[in-house]
């Protein structure tokens, strides 16, 4: 039994941890940053008349434009493969920035989003033309904006304000560059997207158990 036991620990274990990680679609060792200082939303009021602010949260920003309705199926594909996988971490939040005027667009799409489960955390930002446009700008995107300000892309923001992504070579070798992912694409998001913030969000985990230990150690 322990001879069992020995040979599990020694050859299984390994060989499972190696599957894991060999399955991922992205090898990069922590997700590259590609813009710094993304503007902050400075506590906008959302939908639902709360204070909404990027600093502290790692954010899944989207773009809606006046197409509001038209694009449900991409939040549907979004709710599906990102937010329902990590709704439980407090600082994971999806922000939604809307052009002012779509209110009643997005009632109605809250109203169906809420029939997938709970979206507490989901924000939807109204902006004015201006402030859509200077914040898409403070990206530093490759893309642009259709031309409803709407965009099929959503976008990875970190606690520090950062855009993070793919770019470089990955430890495997592979020259990648990924700024957004595509809403449309179930694909993209269950494999692309899906590695990506697992990869992030562990990196925050790692993070805080070492400010724990030091913690315990002064």
């Amino acid at each position: 039994m322990k001879k069992n036991i020995v040979l599990i620990v020694l050859f299984v274990l390994p060989l499972v941890a190696y599957l894991f990680f060999a399955s991922g679609v992205n090898s990069f060792a922590k997700l590259p940053t590609l813009t710094k200082n993304v503007s902050e939303l400075n506590n906008q009021s959302t939908f639902e008349n709360k204070k909404v602010k990027l600093r502290d949260n790692i954010s899944i920003i989207s773009f809606t434009g006046t197409d509001v309705w038209q694009k449900r199926g991409n939040f549907f594909n979004l709710y599906e493969k990102i937010y329902k996988k990590n709704e439980e971490f407090k600082d994971f939040q999806i922000v939604v920035i809307v052009p002012k005027g779509q209110e009643s667009e997005v009632d109605r799409l809250t109203t169906d989003l809420k029939k997938l489960g709970t979206i507490s955390g989901w924000n939807f930002v109204f902006l004015d033309t201006n402030q859509i446009k200077e914040f898409y700008a403070s990206l530093k995107l490759q893309n642009q904006l259709d031309a409803t300000l709407g965009s099929n892309n959503v976008y990875i923001v970190d606690k520090k304000l950062n855009l993070r992504g793919r770019k470089g070579k990955s430890v495997k070798g592979d020259v990648e560059y990924r700024e957004g992912y595509n809403t449309q694409m179930v694909s993209e998001l269950h494999n692309e997207m899906t590695d990506d913030v697992k990869i992030i969000l562990a990196e925050y985990r790692l993070a805080l158990k070492r400010n724990n230990n030091a913690s315990r150690k002064i």
